[in-house]
């Protein structure tokens, strides 16, 4: 069992009230996770206005990178949020499974980012030459390379806070890859 709750609105910071009531308006609920950054006084606020900072990766590829790192750092609450969320980007079933694996045959640009934020998150930084040879050859650019490895330590971040608290899902559970055949 967890020591972490997940805090109510009532029992985080006036601050922390006001970023509550702001995720009610825009995302009609408060996730878990988001409330579990509430703990602190500046964490939540921190978190949000990093992961909506603006950057050079679309939407979609967004998602690629937060599906591949989830994966790789096994966070079940952020393949179960990113899943839900790479569906809304137009992603079907079979191409978020497939994403999660760090890999992308419907698409090679997004397979060349899918497999550059695999191997990112695995090595820790220590990224092989090819990969990222390959990243730049699929027509990335050196932004995009640097804003994909912001976007790994962001989605890290979260994963590492889920995996340590382990507080209750409350996206659609994302299937297992074990239980699907990829």
């Amino acid at each position: 069992m967890s020591t972490f709750n997940v805090p109510t609105r009532n029992e985080v910071s006036p601050a922390n009230q006001a970023i509550f009531d702001q995720l009610e308006k825009s995302v009609g609920f408060v996730p878990n996770l988001f409330a579990t950054y509430a703990h602190s006084e500046n964490a939540l606020g921190n978190y949000l206005a990093y992961a909506n900072a603006p950057t050079s990766l679309k939407a979609k590829e967004k998602e690629v990178v937060n599906l591949a790192v989830s994966q790789v750092n096994n966070c079940e609450y952020c393949l179960s949020a990113h899943t839900t969320i790479g569906k809304m980007n137009g992603f079907n079933d079979d191409q978020i499974l497939e994403l999660r694996t760090g890999k992308a045959s419907f698409d090679a640009k997004f397979d060349a980012l899918a497999r550059l934020a695999k191997n990112i998150t695995e090595n820790r930084g220590n990224t092989d030459s090819e990969v990222l040879k390959n990243f730049f050859e699929a027509g990335y650019t050196k932004e995009n390379f640097i804003d994909t490895v912001a976007l790994v330590g962001d989605k890290t971040i979260s994963n590492y806070i889920n995996n340590t608290t382990r507080v209750p899902v409350d996206f659609p559970v994302a299937p297992s890859l074990e239980a699907v055949a990829v």
